[in-house]
Parts: C-alpha cells; structure tokens; sequence
C-alpha cells in the first residue's frame, strides 16, 4: 500500500486527536502498554535528561526457555498509577520524542490492514495534508518494526541464552535481568 492510498484509507475513517489523554492513562496489566525499541528508548533518554531506567522496563509478557529460564521481547514505557511515566498534568512531557506508537495512536499497520483502536478522536474530519502526514508516519513505523524484527532475529542466531536465567532481547542484544 503507498502513501495515498493509506492516507484516503485513513481520511474515510477520520481522526482528531481530543487531547483527552485517555492513551497515556491506562494501568490495567495489558492496557496501553508502549513497547519502545533501543533506538527509541535512546531518543527519549537524550531528549529529556533522564536514564532510560527511569522510563523503560522489560516488557511484561515472556516465553519460557529449555534452560529453565524465560525471554522478553523489548522493553515498554513504565507506568505509574496515573498512567505513562511521560503523562503530567493531562499533557505528554516526551512529546518530541514520543515513541512511534505514541505518533501513529489510535492506528496501526498490520501488514497492508489498517487498524484503528477505541478513541475518542475517530471518525472527525481529516484533512488531506494531516492524512498524508500520519500516512508516511504509519509507513515508516512499519519499516522500523520490520528492522527491529530483522534485527532481534540475528540476535537470537547467534547467542545462546543463559539457562535459568530471565532475559530481555532486542535488536541490539540480550540483557540478563
């Protein structure tokens, strides 16, 4: 699917953002968690001054290994009983860096299959340039997961996973946590 085609797909639908905050707000265990890869938990580190241990943590979910053991696949925005560690004061403090989820939100890609995600912005007007814009935003977001996916793969080719022992992988390596 090209740009035009995704964004005419995107203006039949419609979208708005609210400024509602509802996407930062979740805290329920599998509710608007953000999963960040190394290149994005690195940005927003650098753009906002704090350590990534401050604002990222192994994603919940996790397979078991033959060792004995279990495997992660990336880390995700931590969460505090307000919601994202980045949402104060009903406004997103990483906004310029804010992961590829957070831009593309309530949409995604699934292949060539457009979904949408509960929000109160759906069905607003669109115009055409901010069609296009989320548009390139959502082709490039797939490319970038595509590269992670490549790249998380080389990873487990070619290192072994320590037995008993929880790990985190990501297109960078694996950490022991």
């Amino acid at each position: 699917m090209n740009k035009d085609e995704l964004a005419e797909r995107l203006r039949g639908i419609g979208f708005s953002c609210t400024r509602c905050g509802a996407c930062c707000r979740g805290t329920d265990a599998d509710e608007n968690l953000v999963m960040v890869t190394p290149g994005e938990i690195e940005l927003l580190g650098e753009g906002t001054g704090q350590s990534p241990d401050r604002f990222a943590e192994p994603y919940p979910e996790s397979l078991a290994t033959d060792g004995g053991g279990s495997l992660t696949f990336e880390h995700c925005l931590s969460r505090t009983p307000a919601g994202c560690v980045f949402f104060s004061q009903n406004t997103c403090t990483a906004y310029p860096y804010r992961p590829w989820i957070c831009r593309t939100y309530p949409f995604m890609l699934d292949g060539d299959e457009l979904a949408a995600f509960p929000c109160d912005g759906l069905g607003r007007e669109m115009t055409r340039e901010s069609a296009r814009d989320l548009a390139l935003l959502l082709l490039r977001r797939r490319e970038a997961e595509q590269a992670e996916e490549k790249a998380v793969a080389l990873v487990l080719s070619s290192v072994r996973i320590p037995e008993g022992r929880r790990v985190v992988v990501d297109g960078r390596g694996i950490r022991v946590i």
